[in-house]
């Protein structure tokens, strides 16, 4: 395995990941989509699905990591090597990157409708203009953030830390107990299946506090997308928070790899 092949299999399947990940998110948050109001099972099996095509895709190229935190919890267990680790990460970030641009395009007009309605972002015709719009500049999240990246129901730092810690650790010791850390292709169908259940079922258990990021790339690079992109009466992009779903996931493939190495190995 070359690092182009990781490089690109990581691209690809993580851009995947986020297309679809992501797009449940729009479908069911954003006005004027035929999904919006299907709620948070669709949200959690939504991303389940997402990562069970990201995986099939990128698997034969690059062994699906598509999250740091289970690259780092392989590379502490001997499955990867180190020197392979920041081709595993540039891929899952450019993918990152580049999946929420397309979340963005496939769901244009619904975000522009979102964006510009006077009941979301306040305007003309809104009981205080002034009062809306200056409550919109100070909101450190705007309104459709969550599109793209996680953010806290009840802003606790250790709490929300902690959050993402644990089901991250999860996710990866999950990954890890099935052998992806041995010598070989890494997951095969069976095991890749039963991953994409386990984000399924973190996401329906530990989801509610944090919105499980459980994946430093899957919220870092479609937060800087939200950044940069011309979306109208965006809002902040909440960076007061963006260190704890990086961080978070990061120790929990650490305590992850721990466990395996003490526990499994």
């Amino acid at each position: 395995m070359s690092s182009s092949d990781i490089f690109i299999g990581e691209t690809i399947g993580t851009a995947v990941l986020i297309l679809l990940g992501g797009g449940v998110v729009a479908g069911v948050v954003l006005k004027r989509s035929k999904a919006q109001g299907a709620g948070w099972l669709a949200i959690t099996f939504g991303w389940g699905f997402a990562v069970l095509t990201a995986a099939y895709i990128s698997a034969p190229l690059s062994k699906a990591h598509l999250n740091p935190a289970v690259t780092l919890g392989l590379a502490l267990t001997g499955g990867t090597e180190w020197k392979d680790v920041p081709f595993y990460l540039l891929g899952q970030m450019t993918g990152a990157v580049l999946g929420a641009v397309m979340v963005w395009i496939a769901y244009l007009g619904q975000f522009h409708a979102h964006l510009t309605d006077r009941e979301i972002v306040g305007g003309p015709g809104a009981q205080d203009t002034a009062a809306a719009d200056a409550k919109q500049a100070a909101s450190s999240a705007g309104p459709v953030l969550g599109v793209f990246s996680t953010g806290p129901e009840i802003r606790n730092t250790v709490q929300n830390l902690l959050t993402e810690i644990i089901g991250t650790a999860v996710l990866v010791l999950a990954i890890l107990t099935q052998g992806l850390n041995n010598a070989g292709n890494g997951l095969g169908p069976v095991g890749v299946l039963v991953t994409a259940l386990v984000v399924v079922g973190i996401g329906l258990s530990l989801g509610g506090p944090t919105g499980y990021a459980i994946n430093p790339a899957r919220d870092l690079g479609p937060r800087i997308a939200h950044a940069l992109l011309p979306l109208p009466n965006k809002g902040g992009s909440d960076w007061g928070y963006a260190w704890i779903p990086v961080v978070g996931p990061l120790l929990g493939g650490a305590l992850a790899g721990g466990i395996y190495e003490i526990a499994f190995a």
